[in-house]
C-alpha cells in the first residue's frame, strides 16, 4: 500500500486497555511512527436506527446511547464511526459525553462489568452521502467501505455496535484468524 493508505486491523479495538495506556487506534497510529487522533462530534441519547436496533437486540423505537467520531491519521480523516450502545449499559456514563475516553470506550465498558468476548464483522461497499463525503473529503462517487462491529458479552448479550466509514481508495481491511490450538514457540 502506498504511503496515504492504511491497513486496519480489528483485533486490537475490541479488548480493553492496561490502566492508563492510550487508546487503540492512537497506540497503532503511534506504532506505525504515525500520528492518530479522533474528534466527537456528537454524543448522547437517540431513538436506534432500525439496522442498530437489531444488531443490539432491541424493539423498535427504543433509546440507545450514540458517539459519532471523525477518526484522523496525521490530521487527515480516515474513517467516519457510529457507536451504539444499549441506554442501560452507558446512559449517565461518559459513553454518552463528548469528552475522550482514557484507554478507549472498551476500556471504560470492561470497568463497567461490560467485557466483550465475541465480535461479528460485516463488510460491505457503497456509495456514501453528501455529509460522509464532505467529512471524509472525498471525491464524487468516490465509495466507502462500511465495517459493521457487534460487541457481545459472555451472556451473548450485544453491549456495542459500531458502524465504520472508510474511503475504500485508501483503506485495506486485514484480518488475522487462527484456528484450532495455538502452537508452542
Amino acid at each position: 500500500m502506498g504511503s496515504g493508505e492504511w491497513t486496519s486491523r480489528s483485533m486490537p479495538y475490541p479488548t480493553a486497555r492496561p490502566p492508563g495506556a492510550a487508546d487503540a487506534w492512537t497506540a497503532e497510529a503511534a506504532e506505525a511512527g504515525r500520528r492518530g487522533g479522533q474528534r466527537i462530534l456528537h454524543a448522547g441519547e437517540i431513538v436506534a436506527p432500525a439496522r442498530v436496533a437489531l444488531l443490539l437486540g432491541l424493539t423498535a423505537g427504543s433509546t440507545v446511547v450514540t458517539r459519532r467520531r471523525l477518526i484522523e491519521l496525521d490530521d487527515e480523516p480516515v474513517e467516519l464511526t457510529d457507536t451504539y450502545y444499549p441506554r442501560d449499559i452507558a446512559a449517565g456514563t461518559p459513553l454518552a459525553g463528548t469528552a475522550k475516553i482514557r484507554g478507549g470506550a472498551v476500556t471504560l465498558l470492561a470497568a463497567l462489568g461490560h467485557i466483550g468476548v465475541r465480535v461479528v464483522e460485516d463488510v460491505t461497499a457503497r456509495i456514501p452521502d453528501e455529509d460522509e463525503r464532505e467529512r471524509l473529503r472525498l471525491g464524487a462517487g468516490e465509495p466507502v467501505l462500511r465495517l459493521t462491529r457487534t460487541t457481545y458479552d459472555a451472556t451473548d448479550r450485544p453491549i456495542q455496535a459500531d458502524v465504520m466509514l472508510m474511503p475504500a481508495g485508501r483503506q485495506q481491511v486485514r484480518y488475522e484468524i487462527r484456528l484450532g490450538p495455538s502452537r508452542p514457540g
